[in-house]
């Protein structure tokens, strides 16, 4: 019973796991904005965007893996390109909409460059989620989905004495 309820906390289902997404991403997408303007004071904005954009990935990976889909503390080299892969389509995404939405509009006001700018965020994030749920942390989440049958002695009317909600098979003596 223990083991099923440690289970159910580690893997999350999808609507809970998309809401510690947006809280986990949203978070570290605002200490980033923060940590980039702090170091643009003292390199140009580029190398200081690379860089937090780069810490941030990593930051962000081992707190979805812990937190938004239970797979751990640890995070593996490849979960860490897989998410960098990623992040850096959503971010492909958003620079995409962006040169669009200037070639066919002159000046846009700030707006709508806003209105934009978060719309290809937002579906680059819900992309960015799937790709994360089902296939960066998938093999955790079949891992866990399922809980493994416990086996006890049966009773003499060839019932196994069961907690609700667990999966008991009743073994014959």
């Amino acid at each position: 019973m223990a083991a099923a309820q440690r289970q159910q906390q580690v893997a999350p289902g999808a609507l809970n796991a998309f809401a510690r997404f947006v809280l986990c991403g949203g978070g570290v997408g605002l200490a980033s904005s923060f940590a980039v303007v702090a170091l643009a004071s003292w390199m140009p904005w580029v190398l200081a965007n690379a860089l937090v954009t780069a810490a941030s990935t990593l930051v962000a990976t081992v707190l979805h893996a812990r937190f938004t889909f239970g797979a751990g503390r640890h995070v593996t080299l490849r979960q860490h390109a897989q998410s960098a892969g990623s992040a850096a389509a959503a971010y492909a995404v958003t620079c995409v909409a962006m040169c669009v939405l200037h070639q066919l509009v002159v000046a846009p006001s700030a707006l709508v460059e806003q209105v934009v700018y978060l719309s290809a965020s937002a579906l680059a994030g819900v992309a960015r989620f799937a790709v994360l749920r089902f296939v960066v942390f998938a093999r955790h989440l079949s891992r866990t989905a399922t809980p493994s049958p416990t086996v006890v002695p049966c009773s003499p009317m060839g019932r196994a004495s069961q907690a609700a909600g667990s999966a008991v098979l009743c073994r014959t003596a």
